[in-house]
C-alpha cells in the first residue's frame, strides 16, 4: 500500500453527489464497505492481479445505506492484490458459500505495488483534486 497525501482529505460530500461525480470518471464503490465506511476504487490494471487507486470515506452524518448520508474522504492510496490461479482452495461441493463463491482467495492481498504505476496513481489523485475541488 502506498499512501498519496491529497487536498481531498477531510472534505465532505453527500455520498449521492460523490457517486455522481466519481462513477463517470471510472470509480466504483469497492465491495469492502460497511455501514460507517467504504472505498471508491479506480482499477489501474488487472493483468497480474489487480492494481487500484483507493479513496477511503467514512460516514459523518448517517449510515451509508441511508438517504442523504454525508461522507468524509480519507487519504488516497495505491493497493495491489495478487490472486491465485484457478478455483478457491476453500470452496467445497458441500459448502453453501463454496457453491456461490468459487473465486480464488488473494494470494497476497497487500502485494508490492508495481513501480510503473506509481506516477499514474499520483496523476489520478491530482485529476481527482481538480474534479472534486472546483
Amino acid at each position: 500500500m502506498i499512501e498519496i497525501p491529497s487536498q481531498i482529505e477531510g472534505k465532505t460530500f453527500t455520498l449521492y453527489d460523490l457517486e455522481k461525480m466519481l462513477k463517470p470518471a471510472g470509480y466504483d464503490i469497492g465491495g469492502n464497505w460497511d455501514y460507517d465506511h467504504g472505498y471508491f476504487d479506480y482499477k489501474i490494471d488487472d493483468k497480474k492481479g489487480y492494481q487500484f487507486l483507493r479513496i477511503p470515506f467514512r460516514a459523518v452524518d448517517g449510515q451509508l445505506d441511508s438517504r442523504g448520508v454525508t461522507v468524509e474522504l480519507g487519504r488516497p492510496f495505491l493497493l495491489s492484490h495478487e490472486y491465485q490461479r484457478g478455483l478457491d482452495d476453500n470452496a467445497s461441493a458441500g459448502s453453501f458459500s463454496g457453491s456461490f463463491n468459487q473465486f480464488s482467495e488473494p494470494q497476497d492481498p497487500d502485494a508490492t505495488f508495481p513501480e510503473k504505476y506509481i506516477d499514474l496513481g499520483k496523476e489520478l489523485v491530482r485529476e481527482l483534486e481538480t474534479h472534486l475541488l472546483k
